[in-house]
């Protein structure tokens, strides 16, 4: 274990620990949670309708667009989990994509689990980690053009609107913060 400013990095599996989260590596046995996350009316307004209609595809999912990013970049999407009772409630990580010169930042909370500071704790602490432990110079962070709470979340943590930017696969034009 080791010590980063605002969270311990664990181990491979088990990447990072704050007061009240674990936040992992996601595997296709998170196939139901992510299957719920996908379909979320927030998801698809802000972030996209990916399709995924069923466990069998939300696991194909995690294979085709998750578990890549690990191998690759040694970073990727965490499984976001309440560290007392390891139940679910999103994910957040760092993303790496072709379209972007800078690795970004990215996270969801399901619903239910909104207000409770969840979001800010993880990606906090992804953040410390992308700086600290990848040494990662700088981490930008994307938002729909009308996602107020990610705007307000993404200001807390210190990044900066940019500028409007389109990213591939989304519809509108996205907002970019470092």
């Amino acid at each position: 274990m080791r010590k980063t400013g605002f969270a311990i990095v664990v181990s491979e599996m088990n990447v990072l620990a704050t007061e009240r989260l674990i936040l992992r590596r996601v595997t296709t046995d998170d196939a139901e949670v992510i299957l719920e996350l996908l379909n979320e009316p927030a998801f698809i307004r802000y972030v996209a309708d990916r399709e995924v209609r069923t466990t069998a595809q939300a696991a194909e999912f995690i294979v085709a667009k998750m578990l890549p990013s690990y191998v690759e970049f040694g970073f990727g999407f965490y499984l976001v989990e309440l560290k007392e009772s390891r139940v679910p409630v999103g994910i957040c990580g760092l993303i790496k994509r072709d379209t972007l010169d800078d690795v970004d930042l990215g996270f969801s909370i399901l619903h239910r689990f909104w207000r409770n500071g969840y979001a800010y704790e993880a990606a906090h602490a992804v953040m410390d980690y992308g700086k600290s432990v990848l040494g990662l110079p700088r981490i930008v962070a994307v938002t729909a053009r009308d996602n107020e709470s990610s705007t307000k979340l993404l200001e807390k943590l210190g990044l900066r609107f940019e500028k409007m930017i389109h990213l591939p696969g989304y519809g509108a034009e996205s907002k970019l913060f470092g």
